[in-house]
């Protein structure tokens, strides 16, 4: 069981703080859920405790993982071949693998992917979300503020792209 105060990465959401667990009746039945307060925004996500360990809850990525992920978004950016929707559920699948440098690959694709041509509205909504996954997390494992993160992300994907 987790508990307040503990740092936990949700996929597709990002990483947060347990700020509390509080008990709701659900259709008769009293639930418990954790209560993840995200460092971006003032989102407040509320996970079953009786589900936690089916949605892929985990902890935040060590500094050999954030070196990974750095290498990542200084990765040439891949080009996913089809239409923008194809691509668009191609990045998704990717994401919700809770991978880090999955996400981080996407994030990367479509940002140099913007910058090269406008993105479709729906991609741009994921590049948003994977950005913000990217931060959440990286703002623990490298305790810095998310301003400072994302200046960070930017500088890196500014250089010139390492070779694969």
């Amino acid at each position: 069981m987790l508990n307040v105060g503990d740092t936990i990465v949700y996929p597709m959401h990002g990483a947060g703080v347990i700020s509390a667990i509080e008990h709701c009746e659900v259709l008769g039945e009293q639930k418990s859920y954790y209560v993840l307060k995200l460092p971006m925004g003032s989102l407040k996500v509320m996970i079953p405790v009786d589900n936690a360990n089916n949605i892929g809850l985990r902890d935040i990525i060590s500094g050999e993982k954030v070196q990974q992920v750095l290498s990542v978004l200084k990765e040439k950016p891949e080009r996913v071949a089809g239409s923008w929707n194809k691509r668009f559920h191609a990045n998704l699948d990717r994401m919700k693998t809770g991978d880090l440098c999955d996400v981080a690959a996407v994030a990367r694709n479509l940002i140099q992917q913007d910058k090269q041509r406008r993105i479709s509205s729906g991609e741009k909504r994921l590049m948003d979300l994977a950005k913000q996954i990217l931060v959440s997390e990286l703002v623990y494992a490298c305790g810095k503020e998310p301003d400072e993160i994302e200046l960070w992300i930017e500088e890196l994907m500014s250089q010139k792209p390492a070779a694969h």
